[in-house]
């Protein structure tokens, strides 16, 4: 299949940059189109492209042809931006994007298992040379685990109703594939409930999704190593397309740009804290509303960018 994948806000993120003649990090290449885009913004420019996904690289990789010299891949997770640099002998960065969206290429091909729409082997993993898959989760994971991954990654209400239909389930046959597990999500919802909002099974989805690549668990982190690696001046754009991600990228952002932290209470500063950085978004960028008519998956977007100082 080929790896097709619309960049979500894409010059918003890009013009934040302010792209010059620098360094930067695009931490979720994917097809390569926010790459494209700061590449093509100056031509003293250069480029560290990171990716899970090894499909995404190859793709970015044909994309960015006509850039040649200008830029490298790396097939590895952006949370390890601080080992990848340290690796290459690169103390700094001018700036990086990152883009926390799941690309359509993966949810559109049917054998990475990531949509509930086409039926396929369980597996949801960004990074195939991955251990953990979905259907080990969904399969080995005991009703109290599988209620508070789709009740903390999810959302969903009936977390702990559907956690137990789908160890009932797996009791008789091992869950395998895709259209399987929305199946007995479908059946574990009360009708009436069925009836609002979007598929059943999307909030499941999510979770296991989230699950699987430790989306969640390293994002706090990964954010606060790309504010020590950015050059003063440079600045970071991330992209969110759900509100858990929203609420932690918020927060960090907030917590890197706080100053003092002692108690309200005492009398003179004695934490010496200082504001790393800047925050640009006082709110959050959204997509236009020509951007959410040609590209539906892009109405949840949200862009937030700080500036380090």
């Amino acid at each position: 299949m080929e790896f097709k994948h619309i960049s979500v806000l894409l010059k918003e993120s890009v013009d934040a940059l302010n792209v010059g003649g620098g360094l930067y990090a695009d931490g979720t290449m994917g097809g390569g189109g926010h790459s494209y885009e700061i590449l093509s913004r100056s031509p003293e420019a250069k480029l560290i492209g990171i990716d899970r996904d090894a499909d995404a690289i190859a793709a970015a990789v044909e994309r960015l042809a006509e850039f040649d010299g200008r830029f490298e891949t790396v097939h590895d997770n952006f949370c390890n931006i601080a080992k990848i640099l340290a690796e290459r002998g690169i103390g700094e960065i001018d700036g990086a994007v990152l883009d926390l969206g799941v690309s359509s290429y993966q949810l559109d091909n049917a054998g990475r298992g990531f949509s509930y729409m086409h039926d396929a082997p369980l597996d949801m993993r960004m990074n195939r040379r991955d251990a953990l898959t979905a259907a080990r989760v969904v399969n080995t994971y005991s009703v109290s685990e599988l209620t508070r991954i789709f009740y903390e990654y999810g959302e969903e209400q009936w977390s702990k109703r559907i956690a137990e239909f789908i160890v009932r389930a797996r009791g008789e046959k091992p869950i395998e594939t895709t259209l399987e597990l929305a199946e007995l999500i479908k059946d574990a919802i009360p009708a009436k409930a069925r009836r609002e909002g979007g598929h059943p099974a999307k909030r499941v989805f999510q979770a296991i999704r989230i699950e699987v690549n430790g989306e969640l668990k390293i994002l706090e982190g990964a954010l606060k190593d790309f504010a020590d690696v950015i050059k003063p001046g440079g600045r970071l754009a991330v992209i969110t397309f759900h509100s858990l991600e929203d609420r932690i990228v918020k927060r960090t952002f907030s917590d890197l740009a706080s100053g003092c932290v002692c108690p309200k209470d005492f009398p003179v500063c004695v934490c010496g804290h200082k504001p790393e950085v800047r925050i640009i978004t006082k709110k959050p960028v959204l997509p236009t509303a020509r951007e959410q008519a040609v590209n539906t998956r892009s109405k949840s977007a949200k862009l937030r960018v700080i500036e380090k100082l």
